[in-house]
């Protein structure tokens, strides 16, 4: 069983699977990013309170470049919010737990 309330760790293999039948904001980040880490307590916390509505989901750039090139990411951290495969918003750098709920809120019906 997995434990969606914490973020779920997304790599080449796992990421399609998890994307297409879910709604889940993916945080591409890597070890070495100062701004990552300060993205990770808000994203941890999003992941708790939004348990059985949005799964939060990682992924570590220097492990995954493929999937990192895939999606455009360019800057990290960057997150990108995926409804059944489908990708809605993105957002780039350090975002603030009211932004992301408020984007969340609007664009998850």
């Amino acid at each position: 069983m997995i434990d969606t309330s914490k973020p779920l760790h997304l790599n080449y293999p796992n990421f399609d699977t998890v994307v297409q039948n879910s709604t889940i904001l993916v945080d591409f980040w890597a070890e070495w990013c100062g701004p990552c880490k300060a993205q990770d307590p808000i994203l941890e916390e999003l992941a708790g309170e939004l348990e059985g509505k949005v799964l939060i989901g990682k992924v570590n750039v220097d492990d995954n470049r493929t999937l990192a090139n895939k999606y455009g990411v360019m800057n990290i951290p960057t997150m990108i919010l995926f409804i059944n495969g489908e990708r809605i918003h993105h957002f780039v750098g350090v975002q603030s737990k009211e932004r992301i709920l408020h984007i969340l809120n609007s664009k998850i019906k």
